[in-house]
């Protein structure tokens, strides 16, 4: 049986792993799109990169190493 904390931190990696193959998937996708949809990828790319941005300063707060959860 897993503990709460240990659902905690693989939710957290799992939206992690997501939120980095969904910035990897848009930055190849750009390099094939034509030049009038690189507006909505790149606002796409700067609301994931805004996010992860997020994350690693609310890990900060509250005394966590972003780099022990994916960060």
């Amino acid at each position: 049986m897993t503990t709460y904390s240990q659902q905690l931190e693989e939710f957290i990696q799992d939206v992690l792993i997501t939120v980095h193959a969904n910035i990897r998937d848009l930055e190849e996708k750009r390099t094939f799109a034509d030049p009038e949809e690189y507006d909505y990828i790149d606002g796409r790319l700067f609301s994931y990169v805004e996010m992860l941005a997020i994350l690693q300063s609310s890990a900060r707060d509250a005394r966590i190493d972003p780099k022990t959860i994916g960060l």
